[in-house]
């Protein structure tokens, strides 16, 4: 693949690519009750309106990497995009719930195939150690600033034009980067001499962490121990066991598992699905807070998380220096640590509670442990991967991700729902109030949340390998022996 005339602007245009992928996992959350009432979603059902989607985004990363290193980069970056915006336009027309959840389902599947074509071009881009830092640092603020600006973005549209531009949106900004990237990306047609797809692992992984995560939002209702909760889980740990067995055999697997022996590239992917889980709470959970408890306007609601990807940017702007003097093994020690500790500040959250006493700090705090992860995990994740392998590396690191924010909300919604449950005969009796009681559930959410983060912080300090983020290649290459 020749490099580029105008690399810079190139990942500008990837960049964006990417945040709007990571905008829809967000932009919904605030126009949920609007699309409840419009298209009678029952309550249970609500929820599939994120979960299709990053279940889908999630599910089908791994093929979207492999098909970018057999077809090109280029190639399936366009398709993707292509899919995405016609997914996004039918998203908006939706006449049914059922037509919608199948809308966003397709609309991640797109994504799962754009993104890591993204990523990959920007790997190939840019050379391995300063310049390619500097370039994962900007591809980090803007990409991972998506989720937070989803939820401003969604707020303004529902309340000033109506949910459906939620989705409208992404209609021109699609059109106008493929037509950019039509002109602008060079021509790679593949990286890998067989082109064969690996369709049984793609759809077994698949079709594992859909049971797996339909089995966690159903397990409330039907309780944790019935029968049908039970079948999702084995079914799932079943499938994922074909997964790894087919992988080992198969002549062109989907994934090729000797990734998995660079150590950083482990402790990255691991650590990146735990801050994500625990992430993910954070917009949903608090979403509901501001509108329902605070009784905040969708515009409201949104602005209020506006400083969220403003200081996301700014600790992205700033990560590859503290990469460069401490490495990123001691930054992804301490950054899950403030994402840890904004989770708590969140857990104390009152009844009545303040924007500037009780929200702001915890955002803040969300921030910077964002920004500096993000930044830091992407490098560590993708470090001294041959070229063959980038679209794979690339996958497998937005897949966990994705999959970690679907599994972490399926299982902190549980959580929450069933904590509420528990105070059901208080609020009967009339000693608690449905709020405090709803309150109490989204505090007990929170506290399982810290865990998250914890154990991301912990994953650093105990997989990753020390390097500095100037030449983290050798080091790459000394954790595969």
């Amino acid at each position: 693949m020749t490099k580029p005339r105008n690399p810079w602007f190139v990942l500008v245009l990837l960049a964006m690519a990417q945040f709007i992928v990571v905008l829809d996992t967000s932009i919904v959350n605030v126009a949920l009750p609007a699309l409840q009432k419009a298209l009678h979603f029952s309550p249970t059902s609500l929820q599939w309106v994120v979960t299709a989607y990053t279940l889908a985004v999630g599910g089908f990363l791994l093929l979207g990497g492999r098909a970018a290193d057999l077809y090109g980069r280029r190639k399936m970056f366009l398709i993707g995009l292509g899919l995405f915006t016609l997914a996004s336009l039918v998203d908006g027309l939706s006449q049914s719930s059922g037509m919608l959840i199948a809308a966003r389902a397709v609309q991640g599947l797109a994504g799962a195939f754009m993104s890591p074509a993204a990523l990959s071009i920007v790997l190939v881009t840019f050379k391995e150690g300063a310049e390619r830092n500097k370039a994962l640092a900007i591809w980090g603020a803007v990409a991972s600033g998506g989720a937070a600006a989803g939820v401003l973005l969604g707020g303004i549209l529902t309340e000033y034009l109506n949910w459906r531009w939620n989705f409208f949106v992404n209609v021109p900004v699609g059109l106008i980067i493929m037509a950019l990237a039509y002109k602008t990306l060079p021509k790679h047609e593949s990286e890998a001499r067989d082109n064969s797809l690996d369709l049984p692992g793609a759809l077994s992984i698949t079709a594992s962490l859909m049971l797996l995560v339909y089995g966690l939002t159903q397990a409330p209702e039907n309780g944790w121990s019935a029968l049908s909760t039970l079948s999702y889980f084995v079914a799932s740990v079943l499938l994922f066991a074909f997964f790894i067995w087919n992988e080992k055999r198969v002549k062109h697997p989907l994934v090729d598992l000797s990734i998995f022996k660079i150590r950083n590239v482990t402790g990255a992917n691991l650590l990146q699905m735990m801050i994500a889980a625990s992430m993910f709470s954070v917009f949903f959970f608090t979403s509901l807070y501001i509108q329902i408890l605070l009784g905040y306007s969708p515009v409201k609601t949104g602005l209020s998380f506006l400083v969220i990807p403003v200081v996301i940017g700014a600790a992205a702007t700033n990560a590859p220096k503290l990469i460069a003097k401490f490495g990123y093994k001691r930054v992804l020690t301490i950054a899950p640590l403030f994402v840890a500790a904004s989770l708590v500040v969140l857990a104390q959250l009152p009844l009545q509670g303040s924007y500037v006493t009780h929200l702001l700090p915890a955002f803040i705090l969300m921030g910077v442990g964002m920004g500096l992860t993000f930044v830091s995990a992407t490098i560590a994740a993708t470090s001294g991967v041959p070229p063959t392998q980038t679209g794979l590396a690339s996958g497998v690191f937005n897949t966990s991700q994705q999959i970690g924010g679907a599994l972490g909300l399926a299982i902190l919604s549980g959580i929450a729902t069933s904590a509420i449950t528990s105070k059901v005969p208080e609020v009967t009796a009339g000693h608690l109030s449905l709020q405090a009681a709803t309150l109490h559930g989204y505090h007990v959410a929170f506290y399982a949340a810290v865990g998250f983060a914890v154990l991301a912080s912990v994953i650093a300090a105990s997989v990753l390998r020390h390097t500095k983020g100037a030449d983290p290649a050798p080091a790459a290459s000394a954790a595969m022996h």
